[in-house]
């Protein structure tokens, strides 16, 4: 089955609502006040920070690959501000960075909806690669 690329495997919510939540939560926003702002569920948002936590150095390390691969003189962020910060930090410079290689065809994604296709909708799934292996991938 094929996933939208704004969707995540077993979320109800679109990736970039769930992003937007993990930025909060990445700058230092609590669970409870993040679901007040997006309207959300404290249970679910709650879900989704652990989850991010939990995988924030494997997607740190897979994003830094992709960011390596994508752009010849990378710019990768400097450590700091945790590992859920670290991690959300080198996503966006991935995504940046792809977008300025392929331009019209991946610039009207946002950075969430990016970082969904390319982990095949398992940014959150509790395994999995960060590099989708579709063939058909632009990226």
């Amino acid at each position: 089955m094929l996933l939208p690329v704004n969707a995540l495997v077993r979320r109800a919510d679109e990736a970039v609502v769930i992003g937007a939540g993990v930025v909060l939560a990445a700058v230092g926003w609590g669970h409870r006040r993040i679901a007040a702002r997006l309207d959300r569920p404290a249970g679910t948002v709650r879900g989704w920070v652990r989850r991010m936590r939990e995988r924030a150095q494997v997607l740190r390390l897979g994003f830094t690959e992709l960011l390596v691969a994508v752009d010849p003189d990378p710019v990768v962020p400097d450590p700091g501000g945790g590992a859920l910060a670290e991690a959300v930090a080198v996503l966006v410079a991935a995504a940046l960075a792809t977008v300025r290689r392929w331009g019209a065809a991946v610039s009207g994604l946002s950075v969430w909806e990016l970082a969904a296709a390319v982990t095949s909708g398992g940014l959150l799934s509790p395994t999995g690669s960060v590099v989708s292996i579709n063939t058909s991938c632009p990226w």
